[in-house]
C-alpha cells in the first residue's frame, strides 16, 4: 500500500511539473531589435514552436483558447508606436472544442512592435508574453514568459 501511495505522489509531482511548464515547454522565444529610423526601432519577438503544436494568434475570435498577448513594462524612455504586427503563416484550423475554427501559427511566427526612444540612448524593453499551444490531441496550459531586450545605443 505504501508503494502505491508513493507511486501516486510521484505521478502527481511529474504531472504538476509538466503543467507548470505547459506551453513554454513547446515554444522557444527569440527577441531582437533593428534600427529602422532616427531613434525608431523594430522589436521582433519570434516564437519557434516544437513538434506538431501550434500557437494561437493575438485575435482568436472565440472564447476558450488563450490568445498570444504581450505586456510591456512601463519605461519613460520608450514609446510604443502602434499595434503589434503578426507575421507568419496564419491558419484557421477546425477546432470542435472551441466551437469554430481558431487562427494559429506553426512552426514559427514573428510578432513585431515599433518603438520610439526619447533621445539617442540605450535602455531596455521588458515585459511578458502569454500564450497557449495545442495540437490535434491536446492543449497545454497557458504560459507566461518574461523578456528583457536592449534597445538603442
Amino acid at each position: 500500500m505504501k508503494g502505491i501511495i508513493s507511486f501516486s505522489i510521484l505521478q502527481l509531482a511529474f504531472a504538476f511539473a509538466f503543467a507548470q511548464g505547459g506551453s513554454a515547454k513547446m515554444v522557444s522565444w527569440n527577441f531582437e531589435t533593428k534600427k529602422i529610423g532616427d531613434n525608431i526601432y523594430e522589436v521582433r519577438m519570434t516564437a519557434s514552436i516544437n513538434g506538431n503544436y501550434h500557437i494561437y494568434a493575438q485575435n482568436v475570435g472565440v472564447d476558450g483558447p488563450v490568445p498570444t498577448s504581450f505586456k510591456f513594462a512601463r519605461n519613460p524612455l520608450i514609446a510604443v508606436d502602434g499595434k503589434i504586427k503578426e507575421i507568419g503563416k496564419l491558419v484557421k484550423k477546425p477546432a470542435e472544442v472551441w466551437g469554430s475554427p481558431v487562427p494559429s501559427s506553426a512552426p514559427t511566427v514573428d510578432f513585431v512592435q515599433v518603438v520610439k526612444l526619447k533621445g539617442k540612448l540605450k535602455t531596455n524593453l521588458a515585459g511578458t508574453v502569454e500564450f497557449m499551444v495545442c495540437n490535434d490531441k491536446q492543449c497545454l496550459p497557458p504560459s507566461e514568459v518574461e523578456f528583457k531586450i536592449s534597445v538603442g545605443g
